[in-house]
């Protein structure tokens, strides 16, 4: 063997620990015409990509019965590789430039009256997508005028350029998770930077938007780090926030530490809302776009 070839790193294993009674979500099997094969046929039909799916969302059976899914843009490979998330990574397939019709498509035929938009980062791109957004937020409009549009977009690293692309197109709620504590940054999500997705959010509250960030607990954090990041978030122009519990999807995955009480849950809901934050959705199974269309009114928001 050639001492100086390098040897294959293998990945860490973490063996997953049994979830708690509270976490356990019963399973749906679609039957022929209700809701839940209603989506499976639209998303498979359409040839479209949902964050449901390609993040292995544990609500995917209950957010589909009701009729919604959140829209994956850009395709289903992602550039960054974040230790907490399920989606892929790699090099991205070229943009689909009919999947924002497709998109407003469904929407239509689904009736949806709130829609999510989310993408995977697409640093490969000159706008990091920016533009592919905003297209689809425009198309969807056009079809659905009804329908209030919140968008889940990257930090785009920062670029205020790339965010006055998509401000352009004028969604109602703009939504950037911060995802852990400041601490855990560099351990959990190193291509991001925590002051920069901060910096983001301060830029779109600053621009008029509804501004919205998801937190997840259960990777590390301590009572500190989430006060803290509570306050960095508010102080920073967010106003609509999530809290939900980290699953770790695989055992080479980031280990999950711990699983906060439904009443831990409650008592930081409860923190947010003396902080100062309007609307306040938190809970073991909350993720960004869980009810979405129940918490959000645009219009309660200053």
């Amino acid at each position: 063997m050639n001492p100086l070839k390098k040897k294959p790193r293998t990945k860490e294993i973490h063996p997953i620990p049994e979830k708690p009674d509270w976490m356990k979500v019963p399973i749906s099997f679609p039957k022929e015409g209700d809701a839940l094969s209603v989506v499976r046929s639209q998303v498979d039909g359409k040839r479209l990509n949902t964050v449901c799916e390609s993040a292995s969302c544990p609500n995917l059976n209950h957010c589909w019965s009701r009729r919604t899914a959140t829209y994956m843009l850009a395709g289903d490979i992602c550039t960054r590789r974040c230790k907490y998330c399920d989606v892929a990574f790699g090099k991205p397939k070229a943009l689909d430039s009919e999947e924002p019709g497709r998109v407003a498509e469904s929407v239509f035929e689904l009736g949806l009256k709130h829609v999510v938009l989310t993408a995977v980062n697409r640093d490969d791109l000159a706008d990091g997508g920016a533009g592919h957004f905003a297209k689809t937020v425009q198309l969807v409009r056009q079809k659905n005028p009804l329908c209030t549009i919140e968008v889940l977009i990257p930090d785009f690293k920062g670029s205020e350029e790339n965010l006055q692309v998509l401000y352009a197109s004028k969604p109602q709620i703009i939504n950037h998770n911060i995802e852990t504590v400041e601490r855990l940054f560099p351990m959990i999500t190193p291509q991001k930077n925590y002051q920069r997705s901060l910096a983001v959010l301060k830029h779109i509250s600053e621009h008029g938007f509804a501004t919205k960030s998801g937190l997840i607990l259960g990777l590390g954090e301590t009572e500190s780090d989430v006060q803290s990041c509570l306050e960095d978030l508010y102080q920073n122009g967010v106003r609509i926030l999530t809290i939900g519990q980290y699953l770790q999807p695989s055992p080479s995955h980031y280990p999950i530490q711990s699983f906060p009480t439904p009443e831990e849950f409650q008592r930081w809901k409860e923190i947010a809302y003396q902080i100062g934050f309007k609307i306040i959705s938190s809970g073991p199974l909350v993720r960004s776009s869980y009810h979405a269309d129940e918490y959000i009114s645009p219009n309660e928001i200053s």
